[in-house]
């Protein structure tokens, strides 16, 4: 079995009396887009200090790349690439003055770097801009050089922590085309509050909420990790409103069509009343041409797992 390349072993941590992280326990095992979702104050930053070593925790253990970050710091954090919220930025270098200036925090050989500037400068579309000062160029830009600067010592992981705040629309969707990209090869984390964010870039999801882990797997989970109690009906010969009411577990009949022929269906959750209504349809001669359940909406998803945290 391949080694994890983020390992969190019941991590906690208490800020005064308050605790930020109860027991959080999760692995990151391959390549791609993890998306560290939470309502603002969950704890989402906590554990990202933690994992980026930044904050040492109350109580738990993180490995990275097999890495203790506690008990061998330096050889944890040459696995961890990071672009906090606001990339830290120097305006009065140019972009290739400032990438070297990055390699070299890394620690880097020197011989390796120019190689590993422009490796870098091509991924993010920066080699027309190399010699720019940071300071002109757009925010959209500016956010390249950050996750430029992040990869620059080839992580196993990069921690972003809202990658695309403050971004316009186009910026946004050449940053979600980096991050995709960047991910091919090596782990990327990012935390955000933005639901839109998790469906474009994640194939998986860690939710967070007043400190607890409430999720942890893939989108197609999250999705139908809250049963929907609705479905829609589409019929030739409808019936009365009334009619369809009377099948077991149907709470409510929504009208969706001007010309009667599609309802939506608000019922009891039991799936057995799907087969019940198709039964009332084929025996009722009402025509019936098809069902279709509805999925809970993330908006949804979000709020029923926000209030388990809260529990």
């Amino acid at each position: 079995m391949e080694m994890a390349i983020v390992t969190v072993e019941h991590l906690s941590h208490r800020y005064a009396l308050q605790w930020a992280v109860r027991d959080v326990s999760f692995s990151i095992e391959e390549c791609g887009v993890t998306g560290l979702l939470g309502s603002n104050g969950a704890g989402k930053s906590t554990i990202m200090n933690v994992i980026c070593g930044s904050l040492s925790p109350t109580a738990g253990k993180v490995t990275i790349g097999g890495h203790d970050i506690a008990a061998d710091p330096v050889a944890a954090k040459a696995c961890i690439g990071f672009l906090p919220q606001r990339p830290p930025l120097y305006g009065d270098l140019t972009v290739s003055e400032y990438l070297v200036f990055a390699a070299r925090l890394r620690d880097m050989k020197e011989k390796d770097i120019p190689e590993a500037v422009e490796s870098v400068l091509r991924r993010c579309g920066l080699t027309d801009y190399s010699k720019r000062l940071i300071r002109n160029l757009s925010g959209g830009y500016q956010q390249r050089v950050g996750i430029a600067q992040a990869i620059i010592h080839n992580p196993a992981l990069v921690v972003m922590d809202e990658p695309t705040n403050g971004l316009d629309p186009n910026q946004i969707m050449e940053v979600r085309k980096l991050i995709t990209d960047i991910s091919k090869d090596r782990a990327v984390l990012i935390s955000t509050h933005i639901l839109s964010e998790v469906q474009a870039l994640c194939s998986r999801i860690m939710m967070i909420e007043h400190g607890a882990l409430v999720f942890n797997g893939t989108m197609d989970e999250f999705d139908s990790s809250v049963r929907p109690d609705s479905f829609v009906i589409s019929l030739e010969r409808a019936p009365l409103e009334e009619e369809m009411m009377k099948v077991p577990g149907v709470l409510r009949v929504e009208p969706l069509s001007e010309y009667g022929d599609r309802f939506r269906i608000i019922y009891d959750g039991d799936r057995e009343t799907l087969s019940r209504m198709a039964a009332a349809a084929v025996n009722g001669g009402w025509g019936l041409y098809g069902i279709e359940v509805e999925k809970s909406s993330m908006n949804d998803i979000f709020a029923h797992l926000a209030a388990i945290g809260k529990r």
